[in-house]
């Protein structure tokens, strides 16, 4: 570069000349800095040099700008410090205000000292830019420092250092200085009162909201347009509609911002509909409109799911010029219509042809792929955003992609979410951590997930309401409780969640006390009326065994009650095997309340035929499904054709199966199980050859049934081998299915190997056993015994009904039928008939007179009118040559018109 002289016209004619002679290298806009050269060539060269360097980092090519910039100030004639001093006021508030358009702190440090050398911090609009400058580069403790060097204070400087706490988010500093400037006696504006509103916004404040509110009325400022807005955002922020309506309404000159506040605030507040209305008013009114009052009535009509109208909306916005590709809030908001009304290739389109996309484009798209189960497509989403774009995923991202790996169980994924947050030091995010302890609960880690909850340096409600759900849900019930006593001591107040959660712990006759105390809790919280909870209590009351509180609570509701109020008293009947009260109800809700019954409904009132092999009443309950067209729903063809294999009636399960449209694995499982439950296990075998479908645990179970049928152990040790191969082993009713077949082939040695190695012991697993060791009875009973022992003592399985009827029938088979009648008398519970019923049994094949009468006399109190109990006891006196006994005992069963079911059999004539 040719040496300059540094002396008057040349100086400056020289310089201005430079972006003509380097055009390659400065910047087009810094033309215009060389326009006012002219005996200012000091100023000048301080403003190129800041410009050049504050544009460096936009791109490779302009890295030739710092190096020119560089030179030129090297080379700038008198570059002294005290040449500074010389330049005038405007000439620095002008280079003030040009480093406010791109601030970078450096640039601003640059400022401030020049400010500071010229003596140019008395001046307020120079201080209050550096003020405003500061805290757009996030140094709020550097604007904070400079407010407090300033002696006089204007009005614009107070409104520019609450301005800088609310773009810092310290809304509370931003409320104090206003308090601060209304008690030193500072006069203030409506502009002061919208940042004020703004802060108080933000805080969700509403009796300090109001306060001002009354002083803008008091000091006339009410009318200012831009407060009218400010409180219609504020009010609505603040919960409170009908004040934002009411604010609304009094604003004389309503423009597009008054608009757009009320039509938010109405989503905001759960009301699309309200919303909407307001949006079409303006439309009617021919009010202007822009991408935001659209995008809001787009987002009103998913709330509503009012597609149609959503698309409508999106029609008049590209009418009116506002395509999605070009403007963002409009095109996130279809994004979002799209993935909830289920059309994703539709969102999909939208995201892709947008030009922009920002953070919540992509949370939108990630949101809608979760929400229509698209695992792979959301994970690929996430995945580009992370590595190939320059936006990284937030809280809203990780929100949105959490719940998709608990759903479906994704834990490598949701450990790589939660590796994610840790890395990104996204610890102190309650919303992401919730959700991942969320996702370790459903997917069965409840050791990560509690210690996730332990290392939480904050816990809100939702944290607690979490873990309290998820040991729920994993059936540590006395955990869910124990928590939910300390929850308490720590904080009294609960949520309608926390409630819902603890209910499910209330799921046994021992936990029945606990349970109402939960009521009452609900009872003194006002949640009474709440139908949800009131179907919760009703669950709870089933699960712990008192029909009678159930019914009684579904009575008190009936003026409120709903369909879905009545299938959880059918479903938790039949899921607590009281059949009849599940048809009770069924027929209560029809006849008396007038309630028209469900899909949900009948899949839960057919099992309940089957059970009770109720042919007739199934047969009826087929016809209404088929009348009311739930007849076609896959549910309940499956239920009908579990009810009739239960009902002995294989050919209407072969024509249900056959007249089904789509099949799936759970239609194939209840075929084959019926065929195996009736004896034909040659045609369960051929179906499960037939089988479309990858089978599954209850596959294998049932097919193992047939085999056990058979005694083809050969094929059987083929399906063992199959389910280890795949792992099904692993199931504990594959295992019981296993032991009941090995035992049953007369392989107890193989049996109780597999019993000791399997992983987990179900109550079917012991059952089959006990029954294994009953019906090899020579020399096994104590065996049999022990392992009916071993259940409580070493593995905490709480034996059944189901145990004990084993354990008397073992003991009635190798005849230690006193000792069945000691272990009978010595359960802590009342024992069941079905309990005394296989003493009986024993008695009468063993000839026992003498127990088998004091039997009988406890089993005719339980249950006088079960012929079955009167006929055993007659065979009991006949085997002893009672015959006068036996007479009399025949005649009583005649006089009290007691009648046997008839029984058949049949015989194969002349078959080959």
């Amino acid at each position: 570069m040719k040496k300059l002289s540094c002396n008057g016209y040349k100086a400056s004619f020289l310089w201005r000349s430079l972006p003509n002679r380097f055009p390659q290298h400065v910047p087009p806009p810094l033309h215009f800095l060389f326009r006012n050269l002219y005996q200012k060539p000091i100023f000048t060269h301080t403003l190129l040099h800041i410009k050049c360097t504050s544009i460096t980092s936009r791109n490779l090519q302009v890295r030739a700008h710092t190096y020119l910039a560089t030179q030129l100030f090297d080379k700038m004639p008198h570059r002294r410090v005290q040449d500074f001093k010389n330049a005038k006021g405007h000439e620095i508030f002008q280079f003030v205000k040009l480093v406010k358009e791109n601030p970078d702190i450096l640039s601003t440090s640059q400022a401030h000292g020049l400010a500071l050398k010229a003596g140019m911090l008395a001046h307020l609009p120079t201080v209050t830019t550096l003020l405003i400058i500061y805290s757009s580069t996030k140094h709020f403790s550097s604007s904070l420092a400079l407010f407090a060097e300033i002696m006089s204070k204007d009005v614009v400087t107070w409104n520019a250092i609450m301005t800088a706490c609310i773009k810092n988010k310290f809304f509370e500093f931003a409320v104090k200085f206003f308090a601060e400037m209304v008690n030193e006696g500072k006069e203030f504006d409506s502009a002061t009162l919208v940042i004020v509103v703004s802060a108080l916004s933000n805080m969700r404040d509403l009796r300090k909201g109001m306060i001002v509110h009354c002083s803008s009325v008091k000091m006339g400022m009410f009318s200012d347009s831009l407060l009218g807005n400010a409180l219609i955002d504020f009010y609505a922020k603040c919960s409170d509609l009908s004040s934002s309506e009411c604010v609304f309404g009094e604003v004389e000159c309503k423009d597009i911002v008054s608009w757009n506040s009320i039509i938010s605030g109405c989503i905001y507040n759960g009301h699309p509909e309200k919303s909407l209305w307001y949006f079409k008013q303006m439309a009617n009114l021919e009010k202007g409109t822009d991408s935001v009052s659209l995008s809001c009535a787009i987002a009103a009509s998913a709330c509503l799911d009012e597609f149609s109208c959503g698309q409508v909306i999106q029609g008049w916005g590209i009418k009116l010029g506002y395509e999605e590709s070009c403007h963002l809030s409009v095109a996130n908001s279809l994004i979002s219509l799209y993935s909830q009304s289920g059309n994703i290739d539709a969102a999909e389109y939208v995201f892709n042809i947008m030009k922009q996309k920002d953070i919540i484009t992509w949370n939108s798209m990630i949101s809608g792929f979760s929400l229509n189960g698209k695992v792979g497509e959301a994970c690929d989403a996430l995945h580009e955003m992370q590595f190939t774009r320059t936006l990284k995923p937030d809280a809203v991202t990780l929100i949105s992609i959490i719940p998709l790996a608990a759903e479906f169980m994704l834990l490598r994924k949701g450990r790589a979410i939660h590796g994610f947050t840790i890395r990104r030091e996204m610890g102190a995010e309650l919303s992401v951590m919730n959700g991942l302890m969320d996702m370790y609960f459903k997917c069965k880690r409840v050791k990560d997930a509690e210690h996730l909850f332990l290392n939480m340096a904050t816990k809100d409600l939702i944290s607690w309401n979490t873990i309290i759900s998820g040991y729920s849900q994993n059936g540590l019930c006395r955990e869910a409780q124990s928590l939910l006593k300390k929850f308490h001591s720590w904080n009294s107040e609960c949520s309608l969640s926390t409630l819902l959660g603890i209910l499910p712990a209330c799921d046994s006759p021992i936990s029945i006390q606990f349970g109402r105390l939960i009521h009452s809790w609900e009872v003194k919280l006002g949640f009474v009326n709440n139908i949800i909870i009131v179907n919760s209590l009703i669950c709870m009351y089933i699960s712990c065994g008192d029909l009678v509180a159930s019914f009684k609570l579904l009575e008190e509701i009936a003026y409120i009650a709903d369909v879905d109020s009545w299938n959880t008293m059918i479903s938790g009947c039949t899921q607590k095997c009281h059949f009849s009260e599940a048809l009770n109800a069924f027929q209560l809700m029809r006849l008396k309340f007038n309630i028209n019954n469900d899909t949900i409904t009948l899949v839960n009132v057919i099992p309940a035929c089957g059970n009770l092999e109720l042919t007739c009443e199934g047969k009826s309950i087929h016809a209404l499904a088929l009348k009311t067209s739930a007849g076609q729903d896959i549910r309940v063809q499956n239920a009908l054709i579990t009810m009739y294999g239960k009902l002995s009636d294989v050919e209407s399960a072969r024509l249900v199966f056959e007249l089904c449209f789509h099949h799936n694995l759970c239609s194939w499982n209840c075929m084959i199980s019926a065929l195996a439950q009736n004896n034909n296990a040659k045609e369960a075998i051929e179906f499960f050859c037939l089988l479309k479908f990858e089978p599954n645990e209850i596959t294998m179970a049932t097919v193992l049934s047939a085999f056990r049928q058979l005694g083809l152990i050969r094929h059987g040790k083929q399906i063992h081998a199959y389910l280890i191969r795949y792992g099904f082993y692993k199931n504990a009713f594959v295992a019981a299915a296993l032991v009941d077949m090995y035992s049953s082939c007369g392989r107890l040695d193989i049996a109780s190997r597999v019993f000791q190695n399997s992983a987990e012991r179900s109550v079917a697993a012991w059952n089959s056993m006990i029954s294994a060791y009953g019906f090899h009875s020579k020399g096994l009973v104590d065996q049999g015994y022990w392992y009916y022992t071993r259940m409580l003592d070493e593995f905490g399985v709480q034996p059944s009904t189901e145990h004990h009827v084993c354990v008397v029938d073992m003991l009635g088979r190798s005849g230690k039928l006193q000792q069945a009648y000691n272990f009978i008398k010595d359960l802590p519970s009342q024992p069941d008939p079905g309990i005394w019923g296989a003493l009986l049994s024993a008695c009468n094949y063993h000839g026992d007179l003498q127990l088998g009468k004091q039997v009988a006399s406890i089993l005719l109190l339980l249950e006088p009118e079960n012929v079955g109990y009167h006929l055993a006891l007659s065979n009991i006196y006949v085997a002893s040559g009672s015959w006068k006994e036996a007479g009399e005992l025949r005649d009583i069963v005649h006089l009290k018109g007691l009648k046997k079911s008839a029984g058949y059999s049949l015989i194969d004539v002349g078959s080959s």
